[in-house]
This record gives C-alpha cells, structure tokens and sequence, in this order.
C-alpha cells in the first residue's frame, strides 16, 4: 500500500504559477505509475497528467496540455505538477493517485488516492 500526501495549493491570479507537490510513503514508489486529478466545484473528478513509473512517459489532458507539466523523482518518492499559465476554471481540489498499472486518464485504474489540495485561480 502507499500514502499519499499533496500539497503547494493556494490562492493565486489568473496567468499565475503554482507547483503541486505529492510525497509517497509505503511500498516502493518507482512501481507505481502516477497521476494528477482534479474535481472542480459541483463537477465530477477528472483527469490532469499521467506519468509513467519511470518518468519516461506523460499524458495531459487536453485542457492542460502546454500550460502543466507532470514530474517525479523517484529517489525522493515525490511527484510534482507545475501549473503555468493558469485560469479560473482551473480552480478546483487538485488530487494525487498511483496506479499499479498505466492507467493514464482513467480514474478506475488508479489504486490509492490522497486527500487533495486546494487551488483557487482567481481573475
């Protein structure tokens, strides 16, 4: 099993940065693949990224793609999404998942979840 702790959200203006972070604990971190959701007020949760256990590999949701970047460093256990460039509608509870398998955007696929943090793009 694996804990998963995020953190790094807050308040911040529209075309601001922010960098969410996500520690790990529990069994080796580098056998899990690793995702970013998100679940906006009054909607369901949705995707963000993906990575693969190794790094090598990323998905984005469409919405995201060109403005977030999904990272880890596997001897620290962490995984990080910077988040440029943001809007408004990006405000939401930001969620970090590890999955035993790729899973890339399909939120069933994923294992164990942590329990979110808040961000707030404001215009």
């Amino acid at each position: 099993q694996v804990q998963l702790v995020e953190s790094g959200g807050g308040l911040v203006q529209a075309g601001g940065s922010l960098r969410l972070s996500c520690a790990a604990s529990g069994r080796t971190f580098s056998s899990y693949a690793m995702g970013w959701f998100r679940q906006p007020p009054g909607k369901e949760r949705e995707f963000v990224a993906a990575v693969s256990r190794t790094g090598g590999s990323t998905y984005y949701a469409d919405s995201v793609k060109g403005r977030f970047t999904i990272s880890r460093d596997n001897a620290k256990n962490m995984v990080y999404l910077q988040m440029n460039s943001l809007k408004p509608e990006d405000t939401a509870v930001y969620y970090c998942a590890a999955s035993e398998v790729w899973s890339g955007g399909r939120k069933e696929g994923y294992d164990y979840w942590g329990q979110g943090t808040q961000v707030t793009v404001s215009s």
